[in-house]
């Protein structure tokens, strides 16, 4: 299982429709909507970033289900 980078939800990676490369890394999504948000600013979510995008994705109102 991996962990959604944008909401943190476990993803089986074996049966992810969302996924996308960066920086040589594939990371996995549990819904579209988390995998445009982290296209739009992979930085953001990859820890770069110097705060929490979970409890920000969390605060925003849009789930994963």
């Amino acid at each position: 299982m991996a962990k959604d980078p944008v909401c943190g939800m476990l993803v089986d990676e074996k049966t992810a429709k969302f996924k996308s490369e960066n920086m040589g890394k594939t990371y996995y999504f549990c819904s579209q909507m988390c995998k445009t948000s982290f296209d739009k600013n992979p930085m953001k979510y990859t820890g770069k970033g110097g705060h929490s995008p979970q409890s920000e994705h969390m605060q925003s109102g849009h789930c994963c289900s």
